[in-house]
C-alpha cells in the first residue's frame, strides 16, 4: 500500500501569542514543524509527504521537509487556505492519485510519537476506512447553553479526546471531502457524515495539541527535564545450519536457520545487546548465555522483553533503534517494513531495519552465516521509566 501523510502547518499562532505562524515557533532549538516531521521520517513506510504551510512560509517549510525526509519520500509543500478544512483540501489535492492510505496530522501536535503513527496505519491497512487516536477524558464534561447554564454532565466513560494523526482509506476520504462543503476541525467527522465508520486506537499524552502559551511552557518544561541520552552499538554473528528454522527480527523465513543457544535471531540479538550496552547493564551473554539452560532454544523476543525489563528497573527507556542485517540471504524485501513495525511495537520506540551484503567478502559474503549491527539510544532518568514517558 502507498502511504501519504499531510501535515497541516498553516495556523497563525494567534492564540499562542506568537508573531510567527505556530508551526515555526521554536522549542528546544527546533520549530514545531521540524518536531512534527521527525517521527514521520523515522517510520520507513511513508511514500509521500505533503506539508500545508502559510503562503509566505512555503519555501522554508520545503527546506525543512526535504532535509528531514532524507530523500526517502516524495515531498511537496502547498500554501494553506483561510480555514483548516480548506488547508486539508489543498493538501489532499496535492497527494498523488496512487496513494491508498492518507494520514492527516496537525503540526500543533508536534510531539506525537512514531508508535501512534504505526497504530493508525496498521488499523487502516487491515480494513478500517478511518482511524483516530484517542485518549480518556479526565475532566467532567457538561453542555452549556447560551445563558451560561449548565446541563447534565455527559458520561465520561463514553467520551474520548481526539488526537492526530488520523488515518483514512484514500478513496473514501477524497469522496467524503468532495461531498462536504462546510468546515470541520476533525477530518474523521467529514468521513462519518459520508456514512463511514471510524475506528479508534490508543493515542499518547505527548500528542497534546499546542494552542496556548501555557501549552508551550509545559512542553518546554518537559523537554528540559529529559534525562541523559546514551548510545550503544552491538554486532551479532551466527553461522547457517540446516538443523534449525530461520528466524530474523522475530519473523520466520524460508531457508536454513542460524545456529545458536537460542533461535539464532541475529537481528534481535544485536538489538538486545545494543540496548543493554547503552545502559551499561552487561550484554546478551551476561543475561542469557549458555550458562542459562532455561534459554536453550528460546525465541529471541524473550531476550528483548527481559532486557527491556532490566532497563526499566534501572531507570532507562528506549528512544530509538537502528539495525542492519548483513547477509546474502534471505532478501528482506517487502517484509522489511513489516519487521520494522513489529519491532517498533516490541521495543516501544521507532526501530528502523535495513539490509546489506558484503560483496562476497567474509563469512557472510561466502554464504556461511549472517550478521546484524544495531545502534540503540536510551534515556536515563533516576525516577525510572514512568518519569521519562
Amino acid at each position: 500500500m502507498t502511504v501519504a501523510v499531510i501535515v497541516v502547518a498553516a495556523g497563525s499562532g494567534e492564540r499562542l501569542g506568537s508573531t510567527l505562524p505556530k508551526a515555526f515557533v521554536q522549542v528546544d532549538s527546533k520549530t514545531l514543524l521540524e518536531h512534527a516531521l521527525e517521527p514521520i521520517a523515522s517510520l520507513g513506510k511513508v511514500d509521500e509527504l505533503v506539508v500545508v504551510a502559510p503562503d509566505s512560509w512555503v519555501s522554508p517549510a520545503g527546506e525543512m521537509s526535504g532535509r528531514l525526509s532524507g530523500g526517502n519520500m516524495a515531498v511537496s509543500v502547498v500554501p494553506g487556505g483561510p480555514s483548516r478544512s480548506d488547508s486539508v483540501r489543498r493538501g489532499l489535492d496535492a497527494v498523488g492519485a496512487d496513494a491508498s492510505i492518507v494520514l492527516i496530522h496537525d503540526a500543533a501536535r508536534a510531539f506525537a510519537p512514531a508508535e501512534v503513527f504505526h497504530r493508525v496505519i496498521d488499523a487502516v491497512e487491515v480494513g478500517a476506512a478511518g482511524v483516530i487516536p484517542v485518549r480518556e477524558v479526565a475532566d467532567t464534561v457538561v453542555p452549556v447553553d447560551e445563558d451560561a447554564l449548565t446541563q447534565q454532565a455527559l458520561p465520561r466513560d463514553e467520551l474520548r479526546a481526539v488526537q492526530t494523526p488520523q488515518g483514512f482509506e484514500a478513496a473514501a476520504l477524497r469522496s467524503a471531502y468532495a461531498a462536504f462543503d462546510g468546515e470541520a476541525t476533525d477530518d474523521a467527522e467529514v468521513l462519518r457524515r459520508a456514512g463511514h465508520k471510524v475506528l479508534s486506537v490508543e493515542g499518547h499524552p505527548h500528542s497534546h495539541k499546542i494552542t496556548y502559551p501555557s501549552d508551550l511552557e509545559a512542553v518546554r518544561a518537559r523537554l528540559s527535564s529529559r534525562g541523559d541520552i546514551r548510545v550503544g552499538t552491538a554486532v551479532d554473528v551466527h553461522q547457517f545450519s540446516d538443523e534449525t528454522s530461520l528466524v530474523l527480527g522475530g519473523m520466520t523465513f524460508d531457508g536454513p536457520g542460524l545456529s545458536g543457544h537460542s533461535d539464532g535471531d541475529v537481528i534481535l540479538h544485536a538489538i538486545t545487546d545494543a540496548l543493554l550496552g547503552a545502559a551499561g547493564l552487561g550484554d546478551l551473554g551476561t543475561h542469557f548465555g549458555t550458562s542459562r539452560p532455561e534459554y536453550s532454544g528460546a525465541r529471541s523476543t524473550v531476550f528483548v522483553k527481559e532486557a527491556l525489563s532490566v532497563l526499566g528497573a534501572a531507570g532507562f527507556s528506549p528512544r530509538s533503534v537502528s539495525v542492519q542485517y548483513v547477509g546474502n540471504t534471505p532478501r528482506l524485501g517487502e517484509r522489511r517494513e513489516e519487521m520494522s513495525r513489529q519491532l517498533s511495537s516490541l521495543v516501544g520506540c521507532a526501530v528502523h531495519v535495513s539490509a546489506t551484503t558484503t560483496d562476497g567478502l567474509g563469512l557472510t559474503g561466502r554464504g556461511e552465516g549472517a550478521a546484524a549491527i544495531a545502534t540503540a539510544l536510551v534515556e536515563y532518568q533516576p525516577g525510572g521509566k514512568e518519569a521519562s514517558g
